[in-house]
């Protein structure tokens, strides 16, 4: 029954209201979604619904992966400006090292100025005080070698000195040594006259001249051998016979008449009769002129040696007996002199000391160079 019910109104109803019918019922939620979805603005809305799901999640994870990526950039800034900050200090560190190391650097320097003008300093003085007893000793070798011409002793002073410059140890030095050597070696080469055997000679010379007889004294003392003489033959003619006594006594008297009247000749005007004032000066006269010649020869000045030797040469012959062996042998010696040479070159030692004198006033230069 309830189907022909049921059945009824359906059959009932015209298909016009039939369909009204129909969509006036309510559909079921499946076919009202699928109709809904049908819907083209409904599709469209769903398409950019999910569109912009899409663009917002993929904003979101661009964002997440955004703000990993500045929390990884700040990060690193925080990193970077740690470090910077850290390399800030260091540098700051760095630079008040550099500037402690510049400060201790330049005290430094300034010290190591300070000692190497010290040692210039010291080295200058050591260097002036070389070259002032170089110059010393040049001097005093030049002094002796003009006055005593003992050319030994300024041997040994100018060994001393090239031992004094070696041990300096400079090797601009090494011009003046050069210069030592060859005055050395000049020195060494040189005829060089027996000064200390010339002047015991001349000293003898001197000794003698007093007991030198004079020439007008030489024919008077024959008379006295004759006298002797004939004083002998008559003592021995009075000890033969004592008749002989009367002819002894008549030679006497013959020959102290004979001494009463003399007669000479005299060879040269100049050996005249000489009051004995006048003898003793000509003796201390021709002693003077030997002292001189000695004194000479002492100095090394040959020209004043040979004039006085000269001069005393010549006083020897004229107013001296020639025939007397000690006077002859003086002449001899005085001849023999008279051609000694004595000369010395000094020149060499002045030019070394003139070589010093420059290096001292301008020690850049060498002594070569000073020299000329």
């Amino acid at each position: 029954m309830n189907n022909t019910n049921s059945s009824s109104p359906d059959t009932d109803v015209p298909p016009q209201d039939r369909s009204a019918l129909l969509s006036a019922a309510p559909e079921p939620m499946g076919l009202r979604a699928m109709s809904f979805l049908r819907r083209p603005v409904v599709l469209i809305g769903i398409l950019v619904f999910l569109f912009l799901g899409w663009q917002w999640f993929d904003t979101r994870e661009s964002l997440g992966d955004l703000q990993q990526e500045l929390a990884k950039r700040l990060a690193e800034g925080d990193a970077s400006r740690t470090l910077a900050r850290q390399n800030q200090e260091l540098l700051q560190s760095l630079t008040t090292r550099i500037t402690l190391l510049e400060a201790r650097q330049a005290e430094a320097q300034s010290q190591q100025m300070a000692l190497e003008n010290m040692y210039q300093e010291l080295s200058r003085s050591r260097d002036e005080r070389v070259l002032a007893e170089v110059e010393q000793a040049l001097m005093l070798a030049a002094q002796q070698l003009q006055l005593t011409g003992n050319v030994e002793a300024v041997l040994t002073v100018l060994q001393s000195v090239d031992t004094r410059l070696a041990r300096a140890g400079q090797n601009r030095l090494l011009p003046l040594r050069k210069l030592i050597n060859r005055d050395i070696d000049r020195l060494k080469a040189l005829p060089l006259a027996d000064v200390p055997g010339i002047a015991l000679k001349l000293e003898g010379v001197i000794a003698v001249v007093d007991t030198l007889p004079l020439a007008f004294e030489q024919r008077t003392r024959v008379e006295p051998t004759t006298k002797s003489r004939n004083g002998t033959a008559s003592k021995t003619a009075a000890a033969s016979s004592v008749t002989g006594f009367w002819q002894s006594l008549g030679r006497d008297l013959w020959a102290e008449f004979r001494q009463l009247i003399r007669v000479e000749r005299i060879d040269q005007a100049e050996a005249v009769l000489l009051a004995p004032s006048q003898t003793f000066f000509l003796r201390e006269n021709l002693k003077l002129r030997l002292t001189d010649a000695r004194l000479a020869l002492l100095q090394r000045d040959g020209r004043t040696f040979r004039d006085d030797v000269r001069q005393s040469r010549e006083l020897l012959e004229r107013y001296f007996d020639t025939r007397d062996k000690s006077a002859s042998n003086a002449i001899a010696l005085l001849k023999n002199l008279s051609g000694v040479d004595l000369s010395l070159d000094a020149s060499s030692l002045t030019e070394t000391l003139a070589s010093v004198r420059n290096y001292k006033l301008a020690p850049g230069k060498d002594a070569a160079g000073a020299g000329r």
